[in-house]
Formats: structure tokens, C-alpha cells, sequence
């Protein structure tokens, strides 16, 4: 397979982690059930308020919520603003590397759809 001259297999080291390939290291930054759909929610709606975050989330725990917008903020991906008010108030945000992860998202996004109308039980009736 032609990988177009990127190096997959080259060891790298970030936030304390090793990794063995590149594409161990994308699906730590951006894998799971949460953390592509963060970074959706974050592109579609610009900036959010944690509490809207949760809201357009569906079933997210708060925990859960907090540790996935911990660990991409950690990676660069989620700005993370504090305003110094009584309640405090959080927005996130998309940065720049957060932005860059879209068109693998919405190719994604599009295989899934993709994929659900080929195999979708509906349909062949």
C-alpha cells in the first residue's frame, strides 16, 4: 500500500506518550466515541459554553465531558477560555489544529452515511 511517502512507522513522543506509528497517534488524539463529535459540535457551532457543549452532546457525562476536553485541549486541539465571573464561565473553542482535523472528519462523516445506505434493512424491502 502506497502511503504516499509518509513516515507511519516512525517512534514519536508527545505529552509524555509514545507512539509507534502515526496513525496510533491520530486515533489518541481524535479517536473514541466522544472526541469526534466534540470537535463537530466545535466546528458547527464555533464557541461554546461547557454547559451548551453538554446540552448538544446527547448522553455525555459531565466527567466525561471535562476528561475529552481535557485531553484535546492537552493536544492543542480545543482553545479553552476562563472569564474571571461569578458563576464562572468556560467557552472551548476550535484552534488551529482542531480546524485541520475537519476534512478527515467530514470524509468520516460521509463514509458513514455511505455506509448506512448500502446496508441500511429499509431500503431492500
Amino acid at each position: 500500500m502506497n502511503t504516499g511517502g509518509i513516515m507511519s512507522d516512525k517512534k514519536m513522543k508527545i505529552n509524555n506518550k509514545e507512539y509507534s506509528c502515526a496513525i496510533e497517534l491520530t486515533l489518541d488524539i481524535i479517536g473514541g466515541k466522544w472526541k469526534p463529535i466534540i470537535l463537530w459540535k466545535l466546528a458547527q457551532n464555533g464557541v461554546l459554553r461547557f454547559s451548551e457543549l453538554k446540552r448538544c452532546m446527547g448522553i455525555i457525562t459531565q466527567k466525561m465531558l471535562t476528561q475529552q476536553l481535557r485531553e484535546l485541549e492537552a493536544y492543542e486541539m480545543v482553545n479553552r477560555k476562563v472569564y474571571a465571573e461569578v458563576p464562572p464561565k468556560v467557552e472551548y473553542s476550535l484552534t488551529k489544529q482542531g480546524k485541520s482535523v475537519m476534512p478527515i472528519l467530514e470524509v468520516m462523516c460521509k463514509w458513514g452515511t455511505d455506509y448506512f445506505e448500502s446496508v441500511d434493512p429499509y431500503k431492500k424491502e
